[in-house]
């Protein structure tokens, strides 16, 4: 899983421009798929891949492929460009930043610098607008062979494991998700399930203009279970209680956000299997974020809907940090409920 998790990173794949990365998982599913699955695609842009049992109920299981990134909205007479935001990013981590396009265009993100703001204005967090981003062109004629407004471009991030157990990456939102559904279609192969499975690899989430919510009304789901990354503060300085969750500490399963109630029963099904199996798991102890379980409660009334999310650092930034253990116990907990705990 880790170096497919590795390639999914590094693939070009902002909301709206999932291309790339839905032609690494076609491929590596078209290669590990069980031999009566069928892979489809949807006119959303999602991938699907529906392994059949018509007499058990309909379980979705869903990742998304998009990531935040950047759209040229303007270039300026000096070859600079302007950009706005694909995603919730916080302009606090954008300053000198590599970013690149999907032709493979470089660039840099730059501001303002330190010695030429005023006392007041270094007390104030940046903002978009008063970023640009350099690809090294020196007029505005340049940088128009270059680039165009309405290109994307993602941050230009290298993937790297250190410590114990820790990898770092842009993209690991959702990137992890559809690496564990990939290790788990290879790893059911043709064994049975308590389920008729469908594997959705979705689009749009980081706008909010859900893929997850098309791809529910085509499903149709009894039961759906999204894996994500959740954000966290587990980092010197932070007090406990805002601790919500850890790296390292196992799978997140969650009773609410901002977004989405959870389904308690079911989420205690997947606690109770997961003890049962002595998985490693904690629970989010806050309600915040959201993620497409919003659009498949709103898709598939009566859908019974959990999570299992994977702690991460830094999300939504060139240095997103997850842990591998974390990633493990997702994919155990999964196969867990896959297999109805047998």
């Amino acid at each position: 899983m880790k170096e497919l998790l590795r390639e999914l990173s590094l693939a070009f794949g902002p909301s709206g421009c999932e291309d790339e990365v839905r032609a690494i998982i076609e491929k590596y599913l078209r290669a590990n798929m069980p031999k009566n699955a069928e892979l489809f695609h949807h006119k959303s842009g999602g991938l699907f891949l529906h392994i059949p049992n018509p007499s058990k109920p309909k379980m979705m299981i869903c990742a998304h492929m998009d990531e935040v990134g950047f759209m040229v909205t303007g270039i300026e007479d000096n070859g600079l460009l302007r950009f706005g935001c694909v995603g919730g990013i916080d302009p606090i981590v954008l300053t000198a930043k590599r970013v690149v396009s999907e032709k493979g265009i470089k660039g840099s993100i730059i501001a303002k610098p330190i010695h030429l703001l005023s006392e007041s204005e270094r007390d104030k967090r940046p903002k978009i607008e008063n970023m640009l981003i350099d690809i090294g062109a020196d007029t505005k004629g340049e940088a128009q062979e270059l680039t165009f407004v309405g290109e994307y471009f993602t941050f230009d991030s290298d993937y790297i494991e250190y410590g114990e157990g820790f990898v770092k990456c842009k993209a690991l939102d959702d990137r992890l998700g559809c690496a564990i559904m990939c290790k788990a279609i290879k790893e059911l192969g043709d064994t049975s399930s308590d389920y008729d499975l469908y594997f959705a690899f979705t689009c749009r989430e980081e706008v909010g203009f859900s893929g997850a919510y098309g791809a529910t009304r085509l499903v149709q789901p009894d039961y759906a279970i999204v894996i994500e990354s959740k954000a966290v503060a587990d980092v010197c300085g932070v007090s406990e209680q805002k601790k919500v969750c850890e790296l390292g500490k196992g799978a997140i399963v969650s009773f609410a956000d901002l977004g989405t109630i959870y389904d308690k029963d079911f989420t205690r099904h997947i606690m109770e299997l997961c003890d049962k199996k002595e998985i490693k798991y904690q629970v989010h102890r806050m309600v915040s974020g959201g993620n497409d379980s919003r659009h498949i409660q709103l898709g598939a009334c009566g859908c019974r809907v959990g999570l299992l999310s994977a702690a991460s650092r830094y999300i939504h930034s060139p240095s997103d940090v997850v842990h591998y253990d974390d990633l493990d116990a997702i994919y155990s907990a999964l196969m867990a409920v896959i297999k109805g705990g047998n």
